[in-house]
């Protein structure tokens, strides 16, 4: 199977480790990778902000290099290691052109191939045990569009609890939202931050050692407020997660680089 990659702005600037062990994980399950270096950003940021001709604009772009990625490689899939910017492309473009008929055919065949990390390598190619192992007491948050719009609650879960050596725990409030939500963070930071401690604080009582999360978004959020306020703990990517324990160049347990 071949796949194009899709990378996030804020992974491809701020957590660039995160693809790197998306492309490692896919590749030892036998996935030939390719990456459409033309790709910038799918337009969430504009949209969220309402600037919805600025969002056309970056969005056409978007399906101008991956509809020439997907025909010239022959992908079968776009996979995305985020359940926000996946959300972005499968159920918002329809929306962005729902007034420009030829833009919205053309999204069409690209939105029904966009899966989200956790979605493709469970429903798509029935992983479940990828060989990962990972030494700590963690808990997972599940993003906003990750949970609601794309339904994947199960699926990381399912990918993590094969992990050795990492112990899943439950905390209390899970469905909360992080306070990220994009521009929200700026636009509302107080609200923002105490909605972050509110997580911070459920997190304390696990006694965890590791946050997980699908989105570098809710991570960078959850980590940022973390860090302030003195909590050690760890912040990784499900595909960091996904990529331990095979050397010393993708163990999460030995990374000084996290997000946090």
């Amino acid at each position: 199977m071949r796949v194009a990659l899709f990378i996030p702005c804020y992974v491809d600037l701020l957590a660039p480790e995160v693809g790197v062990s998306t492309v490692r994980v896919l590749r030892r399950l036998g996935v030939e990778v390719v990456y459409p270096e033309g790709q910038t950003c799918c337009g969430q940021p504009a949209f969220n902000s309402g600037f919805f001709d600025d969002t056309r604009t970056v969005a056409r772009h978007f399906l101008d290099v991956f509809a020439h990625t997907l025909e010239r490689e022959r992908c079968d899939y776009i996979v995305c290691p985020s359940g926000s910017c996946a959300t972005m492309v499968a159920h918002y473009y329809p929306f962005v052109f729902r007034r420009y008929p030829h833009d919205a055919r053309r999204a069409e065949p690209i939105s029904g191939r966009v899966r989200e990390l956790s979605d493709f390598l469970v429903n798509v190619l029935g992983a479940g045990d990828v060989g990962a192992s990972y030494s700590g007491k963690a808990v997972f948050h599940t993003g906003c569009h990750q949970r609601r719009e794309l339904g994947l609650f199960a699926e990381p879960r399912s990918l993590l609890r094969h992990v050795r050596g990492l112990e899943l725990v439950e905390w209390e409030n899970d469905a909360l939202c992080c306070g990220f939500g994009g521009t929200f963070a700026v636009k509302m930071p107080d609200v923002s931050t105490a909605m972050a401690d509110e997580k911070a604080r459920a997190l304390e009582a696990t006694g965890a050692d590791t946050l997980i999360s699908c989105d570098s978004s809710c991570l960078m959020q959850l980590g940022g407020r973390l860090a302030r306020t003195g909590h050690p703990t760890r912040i990784l990517h499900l595909a960091q997660v996904l990529d331990a324990g095979f050397g010393p160049d993708s163990d999460a347990n030995s990374r000084d680089d996290d997000q946090g």
